[in-house]
């Protein structure tokens, strides 16, 4: 069993970490982090047994095999970094950088110690994308031109604000990252963000951004904190036809209505029929059963992968990439123009 300490339990380690790592195969949390009263009385009605730490240094002297970071982003970086130098595998969450620079020296230093460093992407491990998944590889809608993807969320309140905020690096670093795994590396991209001012700072709460991929094939991304509008659409268009699905964020769903896959098991992580997608071709229309989603396969495939018996789910390297998306969208917003990705100079503009 990998012993896995927790760094943080605000809404993302109680919510989006905590549960998936108690139903993940090999893992055993052994502590968290964290000093608000609050959230200590909160972790003892949830994990009753669970012991606690006051910062990271008590965890790691506590002994663990590996550690997840889920504080705030401006913090990330240190905490990283002080793991690594006590010999501890990391799972970031993300954005794991504000930058693909920063995201790169935290790699180096991954590199450097031997370690493991992973980025928790795991919206690759939604529903939604998985039955999308199965779609494309079927080659049922022939051979792929485009793919767009809008999640929509009525949530003002959760945005985070200020300079390392924001929706592009929040939700943004999801669809990306989404984008990425299905349809493989980027080429090129355009993007539009919204602006709205607040306490801590202008922050972007609405993004487009377009991404052609070096397949040649297009993704189409879109969401919004602002327009008072929750939902979910995948589509997909091909030579032969078209897949569409407007289902709802499953996981998260059931998380916050206070069910756990651990109760669940096999259960866990299926989409109503009443939402399955639809594959459109000239032979007619047939709705997709939904695979399931499952965000405890991503820690059941660190631990494999630390014991040295899978790969690793989301290495620091593909998440690099999608930091260098990202930065390249803030560029093509700010400057107005389409922003080429080459392989020695990220975000460095080529012609269209």
């Amino acid at each position: 069993m990998m012993r896995l300490g927790l760094v943080g339990y605000g809404v993302g380690g109680r919510y989006f970490h905590a549960p998936f790592i108690q139903a993940a195969d090999g893992v055993d949390l052994v502590g968290v982090v964290t000093r608000s009263p609050e959230r200590r009385r909160i972790l003892a009605s949830d994990f009753p047994d669970l012991p606690v730490y006051d910062d990271l240094d008590k965890l790691l002297e506590a002994g663990v095999d590996a550690v997840t970071i889920t504080t705030p982003p401006e913090t990330r970086r240190q905490l990283v970094l002080q793991a690594l130098a006590a010999g501890a595998h990391v799972v970031a969450d993300k954005p794991f950088a504000p930058t693909a620079e920063g995201g790169r020296e935290l790699d180096r230093a991954a590199e450097q110690a031997g370690l493991a460093l992973n980025v928790f992407h795991n919206r690759r491990f939604d529903s939604d994308i998985r039955t999308l998944a199965g779609v494309l590889n079927s080659g049922v809608i022939g051979d792929l031109w485009r793919v767009e993807s809008r999640m929509d969320q009525d949530s003002t309140a959760t945005l985070e604000a200020g300079p390392t905020g924001g929706l592009l690096r929040d939700l943004g670093s999801h669809l990306v990252d989404q984008m990425l795994w299905l349809l493989g590396p980027a080429h090129r991209v355009y993007a539009n963000l919204e602006w709205i001012d607040l306490p801590a700072g202008t922050t972007d709460a609405g993004f487009t951004i377009t991404i052609t991929h070096t397949s040649g094939v297009r993704s189409h991304l879109s969401s919004t904190k602002l327009n008072h509008i929750d939902q979910r659409e995948l589509r997909a268009y091909g030579r032969k036809g078209s897949y569409v699905a407007d289902g709802t964020d499953v996981q998260a769903q059931a998380i916050f209505a206070g069910q756990r896959p651990v109760d669940l098991g096999d259960g866990w992580g299926y989409e109503a029929e009443s939402r399955w997608g639809t594959v459109n071709t000239a032979d007619g229309s047939h709705p997709v059963p939904s695979e399931q989603g499952a965000y405890q396969d991503y820690y059941t495939q660190f631990a494999a992968a630390v014991a040295g018996t899978a790969p690793f789910p989301v290495p620091a390297g593909e998440a690099i990439h999608t930091l260098e998306v990202l930065d390249a969208a803030r560029l093509s917003a700010t400057e107005h123009r389409v922003v080429s990705l080459d392989e020695n100079h990220p975000g460095e503009q080529k012609n269209p």
